[in-house]
């Protein structure tokens, strides 16, 4: 296998755990959305548990996002593939 073809597998097994992570925290937990009338208390119309749960969702792509590009740049400098100049 060349150095690109590792890269490549590398950077796409990257991709697809990056993308069944976003799927559980996109999708997959607001299939319960009809369970989460645990409070009585809702803002802005919404039961505080599926509120909390939509704000817990961006938190954690805003975490993905970084975890991604960590990753990502990890991948790169084992391949020489890194944009980082060294000073």
């Amino acid at each position: 296998m060349s150095k690109q073809d590792q890269h490549w597998g590398k950077t796409r097994t990257l991709l697809f755990v990056t993308l069944a992570i976003w799927f559980v925290f996109s999708i997959g937990i607001f299939f319960f959305g009809a369970e989460m009338q645990a409070s009585s208390f809702k803002p802005f119309g919404y039961p505080l548990s599926y509120y909390m749960t939509c704000q817990g969702s961006l938190l954690s792509f805003v975490i993905l996002i970084f975890w991604f590009a960590g990753r990502q740049e990890k991948i790169d400098e084992e391949f020489g593939y890194t944009e980082r100049e060294d000073d």
